[in-house]
């Protein structure tokens, strides 16, 4: 048999393609055509083992050498008179290559995994865990401001209670206690959808931390965990709220110059919070109100379930001759947008937090910095205490405490507790059957209640200073 050499590889042409050529010691090669026109040879040792012919690839010329080719089939051959099957013994190395290979990567996996931080924690269940109304929104801009800078790089198998105790005591200190139980109940969530899922719940092997934190022991000793917030506006309060709009704009009026001058409170503001005031609304309900949804003529703003907190239900509020014209003074100011409360530098609704912050900004006596001092003047933001009210003596008001307020005082005129429930648009306790088949809408009930409410403030804000209205309950 005729020897192959390097000059007959290199000789070898297209027209050969498929055809075989055979070295000595039972080597032999098949010609095949490549892509860019040249020609390889795929080299096999042919063997007998337990009575069967077999093939084991040698390598691929000119990838592999010539040289290095019979070497491997030298090697095959030894193999065979050791009584080894070399197909078979190449099948078990490749596969402890795989073990080896599956095993390495498991390390690996396993290094990243015990690795993981508590921002590698979040990112997952911002991404996978949780939807929140506004997209997750405020998740992001609470734990960026108040969790991860302490602990974001902290791993997640080395985290441990006192950590995030020190996350929330942080936030008690400066005053914010409702939400460090906010962030408690947030960071909850998380945990429990991390202990659920891997590789997550692999690296709690002491337990899941947050199971050991006791708010009570956490938040500032007079603080309602209930969240039973019980600021009232009093009727000395509510008028001094319509004196300090009337001199806000009287000194701007009076300014020299206006451009350095301190501007008023937006009237747009101004009359949200009467509308609130006098309705009953949350502040996202009214922000997100549509002029389309109002009847100025019969009196009626409707208020779809999709606006609403928790998606309750839709509401008709029937609205007072008070309401009717504070939305009249508002339609001159923004009857143009679809919106009764448009965004200034985008499409849509002004922010829900928009009017809060415009109403806290103004009573900074309040506010404190991350610190647990004073709260430092805030870019492009008010920082004064216009809207203090009764020198500060009762405490920061909120656009909500307009609500409670408004549903005290028509609690002190006499309407019903159910009736008023049924004007916030809460959930009315009792069977579940009754609210199914009771449909009976109290519209000309709830209509009643809130003229009485209307007919108060107009009272209330009419009277002169000092002078406090006769309430009369029906």
């Amino acid at each position: 048999m005729t020897k192959i050499t390097q000059k007959t590889l290199e000789s070898l042409r297209l027209d050969r393609s498929g055809s075989v050529i055979r070295d000595e010691g039972n080597l032999f090669g098949r010609i095949r055509a490549k892509a860019d026109d040249t020609v390889a040879v795929s080299f096999y040792y042919r063997y007998r083992f337990d009575g069967k012919f077999k093939d084991i690839s040698c390598g691929t010329w000119p990838a592999v050498s010539l040289s290095q080719i019979r070497a491997n089939r030298d090697a095959a051959k030894l193999r065979v008179t050791e009584g080894v099957d070399p197909v078979a013994k190449k099948k078990v190395e490749k596969q402890e290559q795989r073990e080896a290979i599956a095993v390495r990567l498991a390390e690996i996996e396993h290094g990243k995994a015990e690795g993981l931080t508590v921002q590698d924690m979040f990112d997952a269940w911002i991404a996978d865990g949780v939807r929140r109304k506004d997209g997750n929104a405020e998740l992001r801009r609470s734990f960026n401001a108040d969790a991860l800078p302490k602990i974001g790089r902290k791993e997640v198998r080395a985290l441990t209670e006192h950590d995030l105790r020190g996350v929330l005591r942080a936030m008690v200190v400066r005053g914010v206690n409702r939400a460090a139980v906010a962030m408690r109940n947030n960071l909850m969530q998380m945990f429990a959808w991390a202990e659920k899922r891997q590789p997550w719940r692999k690296l709690f092997a002491d337990g899941n931390p947050m199971e050991l934190i006791e708010i009570d022991k956490i938040v500032s000793p007079d603080y309602d965990l209930n969240n039973q917030r019980d600021r009232t506006l009093s009727t000395e309060e509510i008028r001094e709220l319509r004196d300090i709009f009337r001199r806000m704009h009287a000194e701007y009026e009076q300014a020299d110059n206006k451009r350095t001058a301190v501007q008023p409170l937006e009237r747009v503001v101004q009359c949200a919070i009467w509308i609130m005031l006098s309705t009953l609304c949350r502040v996202g309900e009214l922000s997100m109100a549509r002029w389309e949804h109002l009847n100025l003529e019969s009196g009626a703003w409707f208020i779809p379930r999709e606006n609403v907190k928790d998606n309750a239900s839709d509401l008709t509020v029937y609205l007072s001759d008070f309401t009717i014209e504070r939305f009249r003074q508002l339609h001159k100011i923004t009857g143009k947008s679809e919106w009764c409360f448009p965004a200034r530098n985008k499409e849509g609704y002004v922010n829900v937090k928009s009017m809060s912050k415009q109403i806290g900004d103004r009573q900074t006596m309040f506010k404190k910095s991350l610190d647990g001092g004073p709260r430092k003047p805030m870019k492009n933001r008010r920082n004064d205490n216009t809207l203090v009210l009764a020198s500060g003596k009762k405490g920061a008001w909120t656009p909500h405490d307009l609500r409670r307020t408004g549903a005290t005082m028509m609690q002190s005129l006499g309407v019903s507790m159910d009736m008023i429930d049924r004007c916030q648009n809460h959930v009315l306790a009792g069977s579940k059957v009754r609210r199914h088949y009771l449909h009976h809408d109290y519209a000309s009930e709830k209509r009643e209640a809130w003229a009485r409410l209307g007919g108060q403030l107009s009272a209330i804000l009419a009277a002169p200073e000092n002078v406090v209205p006769f309430q009369r309950k029906a």
